[in-house]
């Protein structure tokens, strides 16, 4: 890695998870810290390389970065691309909607246009919310975060899904309200190529090594407060 770890993820404006960069080189929020945590654990720089959606697997596949850092759920279809490292962050799924709406459960949802990022676990939630129309927003954009978020307050779609902690500071937006969460529990990991597997393994004992001395926790708790830490008890 030669002094740099080079991770894909998407340069859009969704925190607390992160945010848009002023500059095209520098991002904050709670993936930019952590993984700035693990690059220092291994005695490396981290260096961002920012591409839609849907090119961050192929950019890990291509060698162009070591890995994707950007809220990749670990799921078969991903693992059969990449493989993960241990989670840095477990999260569930919550359907925000406009304020007003009166939803408060998946079954009042019949009918009604639930949009979500094509071939996400999002996605896969949000079809199996009874008689509800799924929009898949395409993962080309981006800044597919802010399309869906603009076409809930358009009215183009009627509610949108995605991880809890994304809609932490949207809670208080006049223009929504989160409807409901799901307990899904999503365990979202750092996508590796698979024949780099000493990679995976640098990136993975790293994670180790800040989880168990309490600093991954510290950024958790800046960045997220009022989710629950998931490794208080170990991975």
């Amino acid at each position: 890695m030669s002094g740099v770890l080079r991770l894909a993820c998407l340069d859009a404006e969704a925190p607390p998870l992160f945010h848009k960069s002023p500059d095209g080189v520098t991002r904050t929020g709670y993936e930019p810290a952590a993984a700035a945590l693990v690059a220092e654990h291994m005695g490396l720089a981290v260096e961002w390389v920012m591409v839609p959606w849907v090119d961050m697997i192929p950019a890990v596949q291509r060698h162009e970065a070591d890995g994707v850092w950007c809220g990749q759920s670990i799921i078969p279809s991903r693992q059969e691309l990449v493989d993960f490292t241990r989670p840095y962050g477990v999260f569930n799924e919550s359907l925000l909607v406009r304020k007003g709406a009166g939803i408060s459960g998946p079954d009042q949802l019949d009918g009604l246009r639930i949009g979500a990022i094509a071939g996400s676990t999002n996605m896969a939630l949000a079809e199996t919310f009874p008689g509800a129309v799924t929009v898949a927003f395409g993962g080309e954009s981006d800044d597919v975060f802010g399309e869906m978020l603009a076409a809930l307050e358009s009215g183009a779609v009627d509610g949108v899904v995605d991880d809890d902690l994304v809609f932490v500071p949207l809670d208080s937006d006049p223009r929504f309200e989160l409807a409901f969460t799901v307990r899904t529990g999503n365990r979202w990991g750092v996508g590796v190529a698979k024949d780099r597997p000493e990679t995976r393994e640098a990136i993975d004992a790293a994670l180790a090594a800040v989880i168990a001395d309490g600093r991954l926790e510290k950024v958790w708790r800046e960045w997220l407060p009022t989710l629950e830490f998931p490794f208080a008890e170990g991975v």
